[in-house]
């Protein structure tokens, strides 16, 4: 049985994202992933004013006069969360963990998907794959997805973006939008990611605290890693400390990012200090220049 707190914070989110889904992403959602999703249909002869860039040269060259590929619009498409659940995603200074955005962005998206009667599915995973909530139609199937996001029990503490892609590419047999949710604080997942790019249309979605990217005047601190429990002591009223911890995180920054760049992968930068909305219209803005120009 559901305790009533958790039933009372899965209303409350409901409420939240389906209002922000209904007010904000009500055509963005349709137009951005609906118009992209094109299947292949059938084979016909020319007709004078169709695209000369539909042709099957294959076919023509067979049949030896023109014929074009016909496409339809996939009216179903299928949406999958890949939510990492890893320590590091526990930690926040601020408002709220990054666990908590994350949990909130996977509803938004979930909510997205039913309302454009698609079928969305989850994978929570830390080194491994903790997870995996097939895709499906229906509210209370998001329910369950959005309950997954925000009481995950994880058995691992570590974080492996390959484990997860594996599966993935194990699991679906069709095309699908799949969006990464993670601090990508992980060992190298690029070639993988690359493969899966070419398979399904894979968005990363960044989540950090201002915390890992600017460390605080606090005097000597006693931490440890979050997912190794590694503990060490440092000393943050050292200007040059502090100014090496900055740099750090702008190179992992910019690594991440053009690691993203160079797979083809699009990605939405989000941080626990400010609103996600700003950043999902940047990033629907952007997909729908790309298709005007394509």
């Amino acid at each position: 049985m559901i305790p009533k707190d958790v039933i009372k914070r899965l209303r409350r989110i409901q409420i939240t994202t389906s209002r922000k889904v209904t007010d904000v992403f009500a055509g963005q959602y349709q137009s951005v992933f609906k118009g992209a999703g094109m299947e292949f249909s059938e084979v016909r002869e020319y007709n004078p004013g169709d695209e000369i860039r539909s042709i099957d040269w294959n076919v023509t060259a067979r049949m030896g006069h023109p014929f074009i590929k016909k496409f339809v619009e996939e009216r179903e498409l299928t949406i999958m969360v890949l939510l990492d659940v890893s320590m590091s995603c526990r930690f926040g200074t601020r408002n709220r963990a990054k666990s908590d955005l994350a949990a909130e962005l996977c509803s938004v998206v979930a909510f997205s998907a039913i309302k454009n009667n698609d079928k969305v599915g989850m994978l929570t995973f830390t080194d491994r794959v903790e997870k995996f909530v097939p895709p499906r139609k229906g509210v209370k199937h998001v329910l369950r997805v959005v309950r997954e996001a925000l009481y995950n029990k994880p058995v691992a503490r570590g974080t492996d973006i390959n484990n997860v892609l594996e599966y993935l590419n194990r699991v679906t047999k069709r095309r699908t939008i799949t969006f990464i949710v993670s601090d990508f604080i992980a060992p190298d997942f690029k070639k993988l990611l690359s493969v899966t790019n070419k398979r399904h249309d894979v968005i990363a979605v960044t989540i950090t605290d201002p915390a890992e990217l600017e460390l605080p005047e606090a005097g000597v601190v006693r931490m440890h890693d979050a997912e190794t429990m590694e503990p060490y002591v440092i000393d943050t009223s050292h200007p040059s400390i502090r100014e090496y911890y900055r740099n750090h995180s702008k190179r992992f920054s910019v690594r991440r990012g053009r690691l993203f760049r160079s797979v083809n992968v699009d990605s939405i930068d989000l941080r626990t200090d400010r609103s996600y909305m700003e950043p999902l219209m940047r990033f629907f803005r952007m997909r729908e220049r790309r298709m005007f120009r394509g």
